[in-house]
This record gives structure tokens, C-alpha cells and sequence, in this order.
């Protein structure tokens, strides 16, 4: 088991993602944004869910812009590198099925179980388990799952369908995010739980 966790910290390094405390540090403070920005609460989630909480959108959205320029100047500089995963249509539509089902019973993505299971939240830490059990069940039935989830349509980019303009493209996509999360209202959701307790 050692040998194994070993190995997996081995890998890491191998793989030139950086040093191990380099991958740790930026986790604590991926997790310490989490907790500050109260993204790991099922009530933001639920209030998401019932869109009377504008917050995991406005996040997510921001989230995703600011890191998409940062990716792409990474990679151009040539301090990072990608692989583009094929294209599977039925494994993704199954893949976002179950993650919907497993986002609206445990109210957070998987980012934030972690955050959540150092609160010490029950709820978060069978969610964990649940995702290492389906990890391994999925590992072991993988050669029968991978007949049913449909054909393999290649790695596809955004940038072959306008043949190139990778910037561009980054660009026009992260601005459009930004604005939108800027534009979304700011709406907080109450449990009405805790009103009535007050």
C-alpha cells in the first residue's frame, strides 16, 4: 500500500506537473477559495439548483475564464502541456447523468467533498467513499462498460471547426463568461429553515 502511494506521488512528479508541494499548495488554496467563497455548503448548491443562488454560476464561470487565458499562455509559453481526450458521445451523456444525480443528492461537486470531509461533514465523506467505490467499479467493468457507451469520434477541438484562431477563440469565450457572471444578479439563497429559527 505504501509502495502504491509512493508510486502515485512518483507519477505526479514524473509527469512534470511540477513538485509534489508544488501540486499540494496549490490544492490548499484551490480548497481555502472553496471554503471562502462557501462553496462547499449544500445550501448554495440546492439554491443553485432552484435558481435562487446566483453564486456557483457566477464562480464557475470565472473560474473557468481566468484559468482558460492562464491554460493558454501556459501552454504557449511552454511551461504546461495538454491531451486532448476523445470524443465519446454515450459516455459522456451517461458521465453527466450520474454526476447531475450525485451533484443534486450531496449539494457539491467533487472539488469541494474534500473541503467539506476537513469540516468534518458526514455527508461529504460517504460522498467520497461512494466516488472511490464507483471509481473501482468502474476500473473493474470498463472492458464491458466500453461496448456500451458508443463509438470514439475522434479528439475534436473547437479550433478545427474555424480552422485554427486558438486565441481568438480562448478570448472570445473568456470575455463572453466574464460578462456574464459580472451581469448575473447577485442573489443569495435563505433556508427558510434557518428563518424560521430565528
Amino acid at each position: 500500500m505504501i509502495e502504491r502511494i509512493s508510486n502515485m506521488f512518483a507519477t505526479v512528479t514524473d509527469q512534470a506537473h511540477g513538485s509534489v508541494w508544488l501540486v499540494l499548495l496549490i490544492g490548499f488554496c484551490f480548497g481555502a477559495i472553496i471554503l471562502y467563497s462557501r462553496l462547499d455548503k449544500f445550501e448554495k448548491m440546492a439554491g443553485f439548483m432552484i435558481f435562487e443562488d446566483t453564486l456557483v454560476p457566477r464562480m464557475a464561470m470565472t473560474t473557468v475564464a481566468l484559468s482558460s487565458l492562464g491554460f493558454y499562455f501556459l501552454v504557449d509559453a511552454g511551461y504546461a502541456s495538454y491531451t486532448i481526450k476523445p470524443t465519446i458521445l454515450g459516455g459522456l451523456i451517461i458521465g453527466g447523468i450520474l454526476f447531475g444525480i450525485g451533484l443534486v443528492i450531496l449539494g457539491k461537486c467533487p472539488s469541494a467533498f474534500f473541503v467539506s470531509v476537513s469540516e468534518g461533514r458526514i455527508d461529504a465523506f460517504v460522498g467520497v467513499l461512494g466516488g472511490m467505490v464507483g471509481g473501482a467499479v468502474f476500473t473493474i467493468a470498463y472492458p464491458w462498460i466500453e461496448k456500451i457507451i458508443g463509438p470514439d469520434l475522434g479528439k475534436i477541438r473547437l479550433s478545427d471547426f474555424f480552422g485554427g484562431y486558438d486565441l481568438a477563440i480562448v478570448l472570445t469565450l473568456s470575455t463572453v463568461l466574464l460578462v456574464t457572471a459580472y451581469l448575473l444578479p447577485t442573489i443569495n439563497y435563505v433556508d427558510p429553515a434557518d428563518e424560521k429559527s430565528k
